[in-house]
């Protein structure tokens, strides 16, 4: 059994504010696909016949229209911000390690490596655990090169 067609009215107001998007500027691909979609919709094409014409899945244009229905325009159009990973250092944290690497390296060391500041920042317990890539990217964010003897060009 065939699922039952979407019947989903797009505004005339939203089909013209749709219209314009598609002449207007650049815009992101996903938005122009779901505004094309949009429109296939308005003309009562089903989910099949729309991913024929438009790279979508016929399940992602239900879930659009769907959406268009619960949210408005705005809310099938674009996505809502992702909140991302959470921080693993805080500011003291990172301070502190900052200072770690502005100091001279453990005895035995000419100078710091990331694997080192990784293991150092461990075994002071400056932080309970961190990875080599973080270390890497708050060295980085703090233009610290600690790993070259000197950061000048010797002749």
């Amino acid at each position: 059994m065939a699922r039952p067609s979407l019947n989903i009215d797009v505004a005339k107001k939203d089909q013209k504010e749709l219209r314009g998007l598609l002449k207007g500027g650049v815009q992101q691909v996903r938005v122009v696909l779901r505004a094309l979609a949009l429109l296939q919709l308005a003309e009562k094409a089903s989910a099949p016949q729309i991913a024929k014409v438009i790279p979508i899945t016929p399940q992602a244009i239900r879930r659009l229209g769907h959406r268009y229905q619960m949210a408005g325009l705005d809310g099938a159009l674009y996505e809502k911000q992702r909140p991302g990973a959470a921080e693993v250092l805080d500011a003291t944290q990172k301070q502190r390690i900052i200072a770690m690497v502005c100091s001279d390296p453990p005895e035995g060391q000419a100078r710091w490596t990331v694997r080192l500041v990784t293991e150092e920042a461990v075994k002071r317990k400056l932080v309970p655990r961190v990875g080599r890539e973080t270390i890497r990217v708050l060295l980085l964010h703090h233009d610290l090169k600690p790993w070259r003897e000197k950061n000048v060009v010797r002749r």
